[in-house]
């Protein structure tokens, strides 16, 4: 069933034309990704949908009460909010309730003996009762969890940025919505954090649209891909991989067609040519379609981005690194690390945000000095160095003469010399665009002008910082076929896991203040890492047999906690309920005749109310026991 259509949208951006005239329809439980080269329109895309850019011409059409949730690349909170109050934002029941239960769970652990706030609390618990806000509860809790979001008084100012957009992603996951839209959700969050992030979505109630380039990701999420390109939307079903072997397809017909326009284009003007008459209603006719065939658009040039600048001499010494270590705010980020960079290197260097990964990177390029040890570096080194952070730009310059300023030719790797436009117009900027000022293009064009740059340098060791943020799809893949040929050393920050197996083969894992080494790809070390989760979660459930079976029982509590008089107080209650709900159910069952499917159903239902029962059963049986002893003492 169709929620929200989109019928001849239309947008242009200066003398671009974003959008030409786009239709299409979004369903209840599609997962759509979105894709197209920097600088398409993907997230102008997303803000019209969202109500927060607007549009030159078009519809878009969805029912009144219809809910979108919108997370964008560089998320803006209100400073004026508390973490809490930004993440269980707006006025709906649900979101008020359990907003006022949180501040009275709070408060009440701060002084738990108060009457007054275990009350408070009390109303606040039977609120949550009647809205039946408990699994929404629970869904807010385990998403904050695995954000790390725990505190939540903090005001927003106090967050850094990736704190800040964590608590983004929480507040767009927890809200309910209609259709949830993403732009790059996968940015600045690590690997762990990320296939959480796929599991969670693969169960979310409502429709998806998402920018991503993170391509696994991409590909275990949706079931819809829309690719932008050159103002016109093409829509493919199925996941990444389907999208692949499609549009490979589409390109196909899409050169036999063209090939088909010009024969005949030829072949009339021939005809034209050789002087026949043209006053007959048939020659006026061929004159006529003549015209429109040349005034159909034609198949666009495929451009790709070809990386084949060459890179300066490297020698057999590249960099020493020996006892470094490095701290900040008196936490130990780098300690004793010692390294040997080889010739040919492909290193890649992973773990959990704020671990001193990028320190590492820039203790290497020299931009930062260690507290103690050394960096030794080769002669005949050449860094070129692809930060995380935005690279200042001039805004007055135009896009040639910002890259004429490193070289105005650079040479390939067999020999030949290419012109700064020459390799401007192989990174997608046409010679029109190049005379663009730079302060008119988007976030992605200006990341994928500063790679060119980092390039141009024509360097031998290449230091990249998390670069999968801003580059789209196609840049990256070419990116990837680059570094394969590329003679020089590779040193890679990331979390993009498709990146990090196409590129490196062995690892640098920091994580609670140690670097350890790991040889092998991503995939491998998530494998390995994978077993020796399962085999801990083994060994720690067979202790805990052993101790539970070893070790006298517990002392009992001498008198009930709040929590556990205010269970024991319904739990009867509970019980007749749940006993009522199973008898119902038998009788069902027994009406349902023959009907399999009903009685399949009805079966299910009561296998859960069943073991919920014996649950409460239980949990009676130990609560009577201990208000029995304390009743006794």
């Amino acid at each position: 069933m169709s929620i929200l259509s989109v019928e001849n949208l239309h947008k242009t951006y200066g003398d671009k034309t974003l959008f030409d005239d786009l239709s299409f329809t979004i369903s209840e439980k599609d997962r759509i990704g979105l894709i197209g080269v920097n600088g398409t329109g993907k997230s102008t895309l997303l803000k019209i949908l969202a109500g927060i850019e607007g549009k030159d011409n078009g519809k878009i059409i969805h029912a009144n009460q219809f809910h979108i949730e919108y997370l964008s690349q560089q998320p803006e909170l209100d400073a004026s909010l508390t973490v809490l109050e930004q993440i269980y934002f707006g006025e709906s029941a649900i979101m008020v309730a359990m907003r006022e239960y949180e501040v009275a769970l709070a408060d009440l652990e701060k002084n738990p003996e108060s009457e007054k706030l275990q009350t408070r609390l009390f109303q606040k618990q039977q609120k949550m009762d009647e809205l039946d806000a408990w699994e929404a509860n629970t869904v807010a809790k385990t998403v904050l969890t695995r954000l790390g979001i725990t505190d939540f008084s903090k005001s927003v100012t106090q967050l850094s940025g990736g704190q800040k957009k964590r608590v983004a992603i929480a507040k767009a996951l927890i809200q309910k919505a209609d259709l949830l839209i993403l732009d790059e959700p996968t940015n600045h969050l690590d690997n762990e954090t990320i296939e959480w992030l796929e599991g969670f979505l693969s169960q979310y109630k409502g429709a998806l649209l998402l920018v991503t380039h993170d391509r696994y990701f991409l590909n275990r999420v949706t079931n819809q891909i829309f690719e932008l390109d050159g103002g016109e939307l093409y829509t493919y079903e199925g996941n990444y991989e389907v999208f692949l072997e499609k549009k490979a397809e589409r390109e196909m017909i899409a050169e036999q067609n063209e090939a088909k326009r010009q024969n005949i284009l030829r072949r009339e003007l021939a005809w034209l040519r050789r002087g026949a008459k043209a006053r007959t209603t048939k020659q006026k006719a061929r004159i006529q379609r003549v015209d429109d065939l040349q005034n159909q658009k034609g198949l666009a040039i495929k451009q790709d981005v070809e990386f084949s600048i060459g890179s300066k001499r490297l020698g057999d010494k590249v960099i020493e690194v020996e006892g470094v270590s490095k701290s900040f705010d008196g936490e130990e980020l780098i300690k004793d690390f010692s390294y040997l960079v080889v010739p040919g290197e492909r290193l890649g260097i992973i773990g959990p945000n704020g671990s001193g990964k990028s320190t590492l990177l820039n203790i290497l390029a020299g931009r930062i000095e260690p507290d103690s040890g050394g960096i030794d570096v080769g002669e005949t080194v050449k860094i070129g160095y692809y930060t995380q952070g935005d690279e200042e730009m001039n805004g007055d310059l135009r896009v040639v003469e910002f890259i004429k300023e490193v070289a105005e030719v650079v040479h390939t790797a067999d020999g030949q010399t290419i012109t700064a436009e020459q390799m401007l117009e192989r990174f997608l900027f046409s010679r029109a665009m190049q005379w663009t000022y730079i302060r008119r293009l988007s976030g992605g064009e200006r990341r994928r002008l500063y790679l060119l740059k980092i390039l141009m340098t024509e360097p031998n060791v290449l230091f990249l910082d998390e670069p999968t943020n801003d580059l789209d799809i196609q840049t990256l893949s070419i990116l990837e076929d680059y570094l394969d040929q590329f003679p020089g050393v590779v040193i890679t920050v990331s979390h993009d896991r498709y990146f990090l197996d196409r590129v490196v083969d062995h690892l640098l894992v920091f994580g609670g203040g140690s670097v350890d080494r790991f040889q092998g790809s991503y995939s491998d070390f998530m494998e390995e890492e994978q077993q020796k989760r399962e085999l801990e979660a083994a060994i720690e459930k067979e202790a805990a047999t052993s101790k539970k079976q070893e070790q006298p029982r517990k002392e009992r509590k001498k008198k009930l906690s709040y929590k556990d008089q205010q269970e024991w107080n319904g739990i009867e209650d509970r019980i007749a309920a749940l006993e009522e709900k199973k008898e119902a159910l038998e009788k069902e069952i027994a009406a349902a005749g023959s009907d399999i499917g009903r009685i399949n159903e009805l079966f299910a239902k009561q296998k859960e109310v069943d073991a919920e029962l014996e649950a409460a059963m239980e949990r009676w049986e130990e609560l009577s026991l201990l208000v029995e002893e304390i009743e006794n003492s």
